[in-house]
Parts: structure tokens; C-alpha cells; sequence
């Protein structure tokens, strides 16, 4: 897995990781056999403020203290799935919280694509520092701990949203800050950001994460979804 690691100054050849830092990972075998199937998608800026368009997972300097947060990570890998949409109520207003495995209506803005999906983050996870080896992130993830941000993606409106994905999801602190961000293009195993596949509508779910990177002092605690018409600071949270 080829890795570009950026601080929100510089950018560096490796893994993105934003808040403290932000990394981008890239399996160029993988790269290569996605794009057969899937539209070319372009990376991700290293800050926050503009949606990324490819599959990114944020993390923040955390030091994980404990193991796994939140439910289990049954059904995290991608792939859509039919069944009833989840009946998650009205709008989830600016700022709210829920339950980590509770699910939230949003408005989902993608480019030109607009519809409506009930999203929920069923987990998260602490991983071992082992599992950053592939990304060759070097001395920049010393002392730093994975944590996978699990959540699911039902389109609940009449939209199409094929080949859409959902980017702007990051892990946050005990504290509510902003947790550090690691983008991934193409395929780490452990944790899935796949598009959302043709035929994408309505009733149709995926499951995805976004990996975070907390220091081994703290830890992720929580998730914000930050995307339109939220913004960072501002969105929709679970803990």
C-alpha cells in the first residue's frame, strides 16, 4: 500500500492523518483492479474543510486507554445489502448526539447528487499499532494507536446515489476535539471505505470506516459527520 503523510502545513510521500496530522494510504495493486469496476475518484484534500471525494478515515491525537467502544462490528466490511430502510425520524439537527449504534437522518450531497440516508456508527474499534505496517507511515505514527470508526449507510430517499460515497466521517477525542485523519486509497482490509455500488437506492445499505489515530494516552471516543449542509465542529455526533 503506497502511504503520503501531511501535517495541515506540509505534505510528505505516505498515509494522511488530520487534526494533529492527516495521512493517505494508496494499494496501487488495488487501485488498479478498483478502478476496473468503480469510477476513478480523486484524493482527498489533507484538511477537513472540502469534502473528500475518495474513501478517507480520520483519526485524532488520542491515546486509546481502553479496547473497543461502542457495538459490535458485525456487517463492517462494504457491500450493499436490501432490506427496509431504517426508520431513524426527522432531520438530525447541527450539534446533536446520539448513541453510538443509533441512527440519524441526513441530507447526503455528493457533487451534483443529493438524496437522503440514514447513517449510523455501529462501532468503534481499537486496533493494534501492528496494522499501520502496510501503510509505511514510518516515524510519523510512533506512539500512535488505530482505531476503526465503523458505520452504516441506508439510502432512505428516492435519489440513486450509485458510485456516491460517504467521506466526511472522523474519530474525535474524550475532550470533543478534533481527532487526527487518515485517508485510504484503494484497500486496507481492516477497514473497508468502499463506494456505494450501482443500483444504490432506495433500502439499500452498506457498511463502511474510516480509520483514526489516537496517541497511546488517550484514545477515539466518538464520531462527527461533518458534511453538508454541517461543518466540522458543527455536525452530527456519536459517542
Amino acid at each position: 500500500m503506497k502511504t503520503i503523510l501531511n501535517s495541515r502545513a506540509t505534505a510528505l510521500a505516505g498515509l494522511a492523518v488530520v487534526g494533529a496530522l492527516t495521512m493517505t494510504a494508496c494499494n496501487d495493486d488495488a487501485a488498479s483492479s478498483d478502478s476496473a469496476s468503480t469510477p476513478p475518484a480523486t484524493q482527498a484534500p489533507a484538511t477537513p474543510s472540502a469534502a473528500p471525494t475518495t474513501p478517507a478515515a480520520s483519526a485524532s491525537a488520542a491515546a486509546p486507554t481502553g479496547g473497543t467502544t461502542g457495538g459490535s462490528s458485525a456487517g463492517s466490511t462494504g457491500g450493499a445489502t436490501g432490506g427496509a430502510p431504517d426508520q431513524a425520524g426527522p432531520t438530525a439537527a447541527a450539534g446533536s448526539t446520539l448513541k453510538i449504534g443509533e441512527a440519524a437522518t441526513i441530507p447526503f450531497v455528493s457533487g451534483s447528487t443529493k438524496g437522503t440516508v440514514s447513517l449510523a456508527v455501529t462501532s468503534i474499534d481499537k486496533g493494534d499499532p501492528a496494522d499501520l505496517a502496510p501503510l509505511k507511515l514510518g516515524d510519523k505514527v510512533t506512539g500512535m494507536v488505530p482505531y476503526y470508526v465503523r458505520f452504516k449507510v441506508t439510502n432512505t430517499g428516492s435519489t440513486d446515489l450509485s458510485f456516491a460515497s460517504l467521506t466526511q466521517m472522523k474519530g474525535t477525542l474524550p475532550d470533543g476535539g478534533e481527532a487526527a485523519e487518515v485517508m485510504l486509497i484503494g484497500t486496507f482490509d481492516k477497514c473497508p471505505h468502499p463506494s456505494f455500488p450501482k443500483g444504490f437506492t432506495n433500502g439499500q445499505s452498506i457498511a463502511s470506516c474510516v480509520l483514526a489515530l489516537a496517541p497511546s494516552a488517550t484514545k477515539v471516543a466518538g464520531a462527527e459527520y461533518w458534511g453538508e449542509p454541517y461543518s466540522l465542529g458543527k455536525g452530527v455526533n456519536w459517542k
